[in-house]
């Protein structure tokens, strides 16, 4: 049986919110259904498409925006260039035309009443996350073909390893967090650097670096734009927008233009406890409101934690005075071997694990990364990782609305904070001394998945969910 190989740059995916499980990954699927439908060569006899949602795509399906990622995909939009001021727009015009045009060649009716179904009592075996696509051709004949989204943008049909990046001969193959340790003893390599030589079995370093600071580019924009965006989020919630409002109150008028003078004026501020605190709630806010108003963002490991790891990176950036390539790169890789563990030994899917298989990820990564940073050792980065999760345990997935807004944006800043914590815990402790391993939290998380309720996984049928009184749209 193939092993799981994870690039950096398959746990930072770059898309559009407000979901990786939820969004993303359905855009995806719908763009590979439309492939099999050209690879068939069978696109020009396709008379009518439907979709199937299932599980947890279903019952949160409008909130996070899972018929709108399917009819983008099947449209042959791609969620990393497509111009997310034309993502509703679009839609509407799909529903008042009833016309879709399949990868922008092929134009067939749609309804969206008739033919895209939440199927929300039924849910298939192998991951709640399902969705089936089927086209009926002019033959009489059909093409159906299930895909599931199994949470950060990663999407598999069952019995298949696409999603994964093929195997090869890594000079460092990891899947446990003891392995990684005895692969730093022994080469006496950070995390960091293990992974970027990984890195380099499939691409060349430039390559790499390349793409990294392309992800930091999407980090950088998402949270300058959502700190200078105000209004409501979208959804009926009415949820207002507080990034923007925060900046400027904190900002007191100094001046900047960009990102980097910007930079330079937060800096300017000081470095009092509560400044820094706002600030890093500030970047969480920003990057989460921006996912939950179908702006780019990047799965960090997933859009609904999307906040974490760049606030807590940019926290880095001000306050440690590390505005540095090689240590936005070193950051970067950290987290990502980080967040490889828990998708491989456990879930980074709310909808398998509950909340805790997001922002506890997320939160973990976040701390391991910046833990690294600071100069701690590879044991001080996994005991920082374990330490962020070890406070996550348990922590269930109930939106409201089915909205990814509440709870799920001030946990993000809960989850930055908590990194930030576990990060300086770890480097004024003795890893020698510590009670729980990484290994060990990873097994716990992944049994607590397990025995949790349904309802409190991404489903919006229990918890915060069922308490708010609501009058949404039904659309």
């Amino acid at each position: 049986m193939a092993k799981e190989q994870i690039s950096i740059f398959d746990m930072f995916k770059i898309g559009i919110g407000p979901s990786s499980s939820h969004t993303l990954g359905p855009w995806r699927a719908a763009q590979r259904f439309v492939q099999v439908l050209i690879d068939r060569k069978l696109l020009s006899s396709v008379e009518q498409v439907n979709i199937l949602l299932y599980g947890s795509l279903a019952k949160t399906g409008i909130g996070h925006g899972t018929d709108i990622a399917v009819l983008l995909g099947l449209s042959g939009d791609d969620p990393v260039t497509f111009d997310v001021h034309d993502v509703l727009p679009k839609v509407e015009r799909i529903k008042q035309s009833n016309l879709l045009v399949l990868g922008a060649q092929h134009q067939v009716s749609f309804s969206y009443a008739a033919h895209l179904m939440f199927l929300y009592e039924q849910s298939l075996p192998f991951h709640p996350n399902a969705v089936t696509f089927q086209a009926l051709l002019n033959d009489g004949t059909a093409v159906s073909e299930t895909y599931y989204s199994i949470g950060g943008g990663f999407v598999v049909q069952e019995g298949d390893a696409e999603g994964v990046l093929s195997e090869i001969d890594l000079p460092f193959p990891i899947d446990t967090a003891q392995e990684l340790m005895v692969s730093c003893m022994r080469t006496g390599l950070k995390i960091s650097e293990l992974v970027l030589e990984n890195e380099c079995s499939w691409r060349s370093e430039e390559e790499t670096r390349t793409g990294v600071l392309k992800i930091f580019q999407a980090l950088k924009d998402c949270i300058y734009k959502g700190c200078h965006t105000d209004g409501l989020l979208p959804g009926g919630l009415n949820v207002e927008r507080r990034a923007s409002k925060l900046n400027k109150r904190m900002l007191k008028d100094r001046p900047y233009h960009d990102f980097d003078t910007w930079v330079e004026a937060i800096r300017s501020g000081g470095k009092d406890f509560g400044y820094i605190l706002d600030w890093v709630s500030c970047f969480a806010l920003a990057v989460n409101e921006e996912n939950a108003s179908f702006g780019r963002v990047v799965t960090a490991p997933t859009n609904g934690a999307a906040g974490v790891i760049p606030a807590v990176l940019q926290y880095y950036i001000v306050f440690h005075d590390c505005y540095q390539e090689d240590k936005i790169i070193q950051f970067i890789a950290t987290a990502s071997e980080i967040g490889s563990i828990f998708k491989k030994g456990a879930t980074i899917s709310a909808a398998m694990g509950g909340c805790q298989a997001e922002i506890g990820v997320s939160s973990a990564m976040a701390a391991g990364a910046l833990t690294e940073c600071l100069g701690g050792s590879q044991r001080q980065v996994l005991m920082a990782a374990e330490i962020a999760m070890e406070h996550h345990l348990g922590l269930t997935c109930d939106p409201i609305g089915g909205l990814v807004q509440i709870p799920c944006i001030e946990r993000n800043t809960m989850g930055a904070i908590k990194a930030i914590t576990a990060a300086q815990l770890a480097l004024q402790s003795n890893p020698d001394k510590a009670k729980v391993s990484l290994d060990a939290v990873v097994s716990t998380m992944w049994e607590t998945a397990q025995d949790m309720n349904v309802k409190y996984k991404e489903t919006a049928d229990g918890g915060l969910a069922i308490k708010v009184p609501l009058s949404l749209p039904e659309c």
